[in-house]
């Protein structure tokens, strides 16, 4: 086997210290074991990637030895498994066309438009993608999301034509335009959805989950000034041992195209999160979240 340059400096380094006891016996195990444990740290996740997938699903393949969790064709959770991505190498886009500085922080980029004001941050990223299902499901009653006041927002009346009026803190309904739900119209909702809810809003809204409970499209999430959201997009386990690992997306500031985080903790296993690497904090790309931070949609 061809040992990468940085492995084979660090071991000509590790034999040249060990020079002077160069007859111990003991002295080649502790290098040995040295050598391994570098191996095993820098890891590679190349196996679990492959280029030619233009989905979730297909981009990204679990480790040996996991399987993707069952879920309804419907769901929310295969919904979100099934997220297009832009082709593999595809560098996430501000809302003004800029790029996105920091290209550690992903490993895909959600392929959907997130228009060019910038609205679409971490938690309207998670607010777009629930009501985005439910739109397509023609679910048009559920979405509601409550404004920073706590005013709530119901799609189904913005699609008879009702719109909000903002005097100072008091929000109202009022008449306004014609009845539509054209996908058009949806996005206007959303972009006025992420101009007056935040983080600080939607985690008044979502009730805690218990870490080792998480399911796909549940949110780790602070809700601050500033504060932060990743949704949870999908889950796989080991039937063997019931270790649960699962994937990330987030948005961002200024606003920014839904990226799949890679996993900063863990190169071999990246981009999927394993529970068993948590023990009180989540350490994200950008954010690191308490483990009662995981929240889900009523």
């Amino acid at each position: 086997m061809k040992i990468p340059t940085p492995i084979y400096l660090l071991l000509i380094m590790l034999c040249a210290c060990s020079t002077p006891n160069a007859g111990d016996p003991s002295n080649d195990s502790n290098i040995l074991v040295t050598l391994t444990k570098a191996l095993e740290n820098r890891g590679s996740n190349e196996q679990l990637i492959h280029p030619s997938g233009t989905s979730l699903k297909t981009r990204i393949s679990p480790p040996d030895g996991f399987s993707r969790t069952k879920e309804s064709t419907k769901s929310f959770a295969e919904y979100l498994r099934n997220l297009p991505l832009k082709p593999h190498g595809a560098e996430v886009k501000l809302f003004d066309g800029r790029t996105k500085p920091n290209r550690n922080v992903y490993v895909a980029v959600v392929d959907m438009k997130i228009g060019k004001k910038d609205l679409h941050q971490c938690a309207d990223a998670v607010m777009r993608l629930r009501a985005e299902y439910l739109w397509k499901q023609g679910l048009y009653e559920d979405i509601h999301f409550n404004l920073t006041n706590g005013f709530r927002v119901d799609y189904s009346e913005w699609m008879k034509g009702k719109r909000i009026a903002v005097n100072g803190n008091k929000t109202s309904w009022v008449e306004k335009a014609a009845p539509s739900n054209t996908y058009q119209t949806f996005w206007q909702y959303m972009e006025l959805v992420f101009s007056y809810a935040g983080t600080l809003s939607l985690s008044k809204e979502l009730a805690p989950v218990k870490l080792d409970d998480m399911e796909i499209g549940d949110v780790f999430i602070y809700g601050g000034s500033p504060g932060h959201a990743v949704l949870v997009v999908d889950i796989a386990q080991n039937p063997e041992n019931n270790e649960k690992i699962f994937l990330l997306a987030q948005s961002y500031m200024p606003a920014q195209e839904t990226q799949i985080l890679n996993n900063p903790n863990n190169r071999a296993l990246s981009p999927w999160y394993s529970l068993d690497d948590i023990d009180d904090e989540l350490k994200t790309p950008e954010w690191t979240f308490d483990v009662d931070e995981l929240m889900r949609f009523k």
